[in-house]
């Protein structure tokens, strides 16, 4: 990004030989060579000013005191460094401090210089220049951010006594109280009896306490240059300890912003900006992100107190502007904005009791995703339709004109490009909770999105097999693997496939898989085939997740078996061929190929949670794989029935439309009835393994399994039927979609082991009923 600098202004200037002598002497790595050693001022920021700092190849930021007469109490750059070395040391995304001065003789006033992190700040809340979907998704970045700072320790960050805890809202008022007065060129009555009305209705749970920034804003944030990321949070100038929801109101601030007050650019009104959440959805994320329940009490306290305070703070940059101090250039301009903050924050005191949350209620649906799912479903949907189904004939034509091409196992410019565009704008990664911040049940709405497009799980990272080899990674692998392998699948860098059903054995039962897994020495030897193995034939496919019998017929069944890492460079990994389904080669997300390993040696290392233990991984994996894979299933279904319509209601026989003959009503009616039972069902299944965890979810996930591929064959057929001829040629996607969804009926298990798995369960769970009876 540009940097937003100018030359050192007139009254913050100070001896760049001094400085530069210092910092040479305690800064670890800092440039000794004869280059040109130059400081900038940042034009933005109010308070402390700020300096970048570039030497040789090195970049620094410098903040100090102002220089002149200050506020009691204002500007103590010490607690800055020691609140962001704390936060530095635990890993939560700020730069990292590196010196503080307190030696006022190097240039003037303390000091404190820290890292510089190259991102995107954005000082127009607005956010003009960004999709929509990377607005929302830079929002809730930062309110996630806010909750996480909140869910701190303060204990094990040292920070215990870094604030006077308890109390925090009344001594806010009172300290703004008292800065306002003291920074007061006019009597304003609108402020004094804000003032009052806030000391007068405090919070009854003032006692809550969590680290609290106390200015945090958008514009304080460094975003990754191109993800909806936080790499920093900047300005701790009055950070302390105190009450969380101050933070919340104060971010949300923008949202009642009044309208024509535009003297500072990082603040005004935002509602109505396309992208960017309503200040319930984000408040929602918040209490979820947090654990807490959605309903703030005294909320509209909260938010009087973030205008009484953005008020004070606006009179006291005036007042410094009055004695030629000031930081920003245009300090002038916060004059005129006291009074009708103040009136802001006083109507909202008066308008009584009030939570934001009350606006999510009413939500329809037996089940209902959270607020963040609501908001990352409604960009999906966008992003599918203002960029993958614009995109699905140049997909189309790429793979026709290169189906004899060893081209044709490369993802097209086109893919590329997309997922480029999804990943800036935060829609990477969905199906992970860890990652996403997203429940299954909010991911099965999102999954079912992608389902109508073939590439698109591809676009978003969410493709199989890697989701299931990324879970499997996430739970089960070593930090090494993990940083190895499930770190560039998750950035999208590589691709993986899993190696499990073999073609010598009925594969349908799992124990009966003969791929040897043999310790020797340091390393394993590897020997056996396996074949529809999904995604080996992409270029970028580095790392197999292999199934391999490693114990002998002594031990337990389900115990003889386990799962390890084998990078295909690996000597003796053999491609031997591509496997068609119907004739599809199933190219654009890499194929299904057979594999054959040849005394492959990898490290001991590379077993994945350790010998006999590729059962337990396998359910692990598997219980949210096939819960994406029908919700998929049903997506795909919606669109064969929109296909389906639409040729019924343009194609005429014997003088009526299609839709006019009962027969073919009778089958849009019956399809529509078969998708929203199995969404139902799926949607049950994803409740349970939210509440209740994958293996407790079992049975719900077994008929999912057979519901969603049965249902989705019939609708495809039915669509396929009303098409005649074009339905099974290449002018329509149902082919293919018939290929897709009737393979579904056995993998990952054939229908009739898992009917004969939720026979087994329901006649448990009847005879529990039974006994309780008698």
């Amino acid at each position: 990004m540009t940097e937003d600098t100018t030359a050192v202004r007139k009254q913050h200037q100070f001896n760049l030989t001094l400085l530069l002598n210092y910092l040479s002497s305690r800064i670890q790595g800092f440039p000794k060579n004869e280059t040109v050693f130059t400081v900038k001022q940042y034009r933005s920021g109010q308070s402390n000013p700020t300096f970048l700092i570039n030497k040789a190849d090195k970049r620094y930021v410098l903040r100090k005191k102002p220089p002149g007469p200050l506020l009691p109490g204002a500007h103590k750059v010490d607690r800055e460094y020691h609140v962001q070395k704390a936060l530095f040391s635990a890993g939560f995304p700020v730069p990292q401090p590196l010196l503080y001065c307190d030696d006022v003789s190097v240039i003037g006033t303390e000091f404190y210089v820290m890292e510089h992190v190259q991102g995107r700040i954005f000082r127009d809340l607005r956010l003009p220049g960004v999709s929509p979907a990377e607005r929302s998704a830079l929002y809730v970045a930062a309110v996630e951010t806010l909750a996480k700072l909140h869910a701190l320790d303060l204990n094990a960050l040292g920070l215990k006594n870094y604030g006077k805890g308890a109390g925090y809202c009344k001594r806010q008022v009172l300290t703004w109280t008292k800065q306002y007065k003291a920074a007061a060129d006019t009597d304003i009555p609108t402020m004094n009896r804000l003032s009052d009305w806030l000391i007068n209705n405090l919070p009854s749970n003032d006692d809550e306490v969590t680290l609290v920034h106390g200015d945090f804003r958008l514009d304080n944030l460094i975003f990754h240059p191109t993800e909806a990321r936080v790499l920093g949070v900047l300005d701790w100038e009055l950070s302390t300890t105190g009450h969380p929801i101050v933070d919340l109101a104060y971010f949300l601030m923008p949202y009642s912003w009044p309208q024509g007050l535009n003297f500072i650019d990082t603040m005004g009104e935002i509602r109505g900006i396309e992208g960017i959440p309503a200040p319930e959805e984000l408040v929602s994320i918040y209490c979820q992100c947090r654990h807490l329940p959605h309903s703030l009490s005294q909320w509209n306290f909260f938010e009087a107190l973030a205008f009484f305070k953005m008020a004070g703070i606006a009179q006291g940059i005036y007042a410094r502007h009055l004695l030629g101090n000031a930081s920003a250039e245009d300090a002038y301009k916060f004059g005129d904005s006291v009074k009708p903050l103040a009136e802001v924050g006083l109507q909202i005191a008066e308008r009584g009791a009030y939570s934001p949350a009350k606006q999510l209620i009413g939500v329809k649906g037996l089940f209902q995703q959270s607020a963040k799912g609501r908001l990352i479903l409604s960009q999906v949907k966008e992003f599918m339709k203002q960029h993958v189904f614009p995109a699905e004939q140049e997909v189309s034509e790429y793979y026709i004109k290169n189906t004899n091409s060893p081209l044709r196992w490369k993802s097209p410019e086109v893919i590329e490009k997309l997922r480029e565009k999804a990943k800036a704008s935060g829609l990477w990664n969905l199906f992970l909770p860890a990652v996403s911040g997203l429940s299954q049940l909010d991911y099965a709405f999102i999954a079912e999105e992608t389902g109508k497009c073939f590439f698109a799980p591809d676009v978003f990272n969410c493709q199989a097999p890697d989701t299931g080899n990324m879970e499997v990674l996430h739970l089960y692998g070593t930090e090494e693997q993990k940083r190895q392998w499930l770190e560039p699948l998750l950035k999208g860098d590589i691709r993986s496939c899993f190696c499990m059903t073999e073609p010598d054995v009925a594969s349908s039962d799992a124990t009966n898989m003969e791929c040897s897994l043999q310790q020797n020495g340091d390393s394993y030897v590897i020997n056996g085939k396996k074949w529809w193995s999904s995604g080996a034939g992409n270029p970028n496919c580095k790392i197999a997740v292999v199934m391999g019998r490693s114990r002998t017929s002594s031990v337990e069944r389900h115990k003889q078996h386990s799962m390890i890492l084998v990078p295909l460079e690996t000597p003796g990994v053999k491609l031997i061929r591509p496997l068609s389904v119907f004739g599809y080669d199933d190219a654009f997300h890499g194929g299904h190929f057979e594999i054959h390993f040849e005394d492959v040696h990898v490290p001991l290392s590379s077993i994945i949670l350790g010998e006999g233990r590729g059962f337990e991984i396998a359910q692990g994996r598997l219980g949210p794989g096939r819960l994406h894979h029908c919700m998929r299933t049903i997506g795909l279904a919606e669109r064969a029935l929109e296909l389906l319509c639409q040729r019924a209601a343009c194609r005429e026989t014997f003088g009526k439309k299609l839709y006019q003959h009962e027969v073919v009503a009778h089958w849009i009616a019956e399809c529509r009835i078969s998708i929203e039972q199995t969404r139902l069902l799926t949607l049950n299944a994803a409740n349970s393994i939210d509440t209740l965890g994958s293996a407790a979810a079992r049975k719900e996930i077994a008929m999912i399994k057979v519901a969603a591929a049965r249902m989705a064959c019939k609708v495809v057929d039915y669509a396929i039927q009303v098409h005649g001829g074009g339905g099974v040629s290449q002018d329509f996607p149902l082919a293919q979609m018939y290929a897709v969804v009737r393979t579904l009926r056995f993998a990952d298990g054939p229908d009739e082991v898992h009917l004969s798995a939720i026979a087994k369960m329901e006649v448990r769970d009847q005879l529990k009923k039974f006994r309780a009876k008698m």
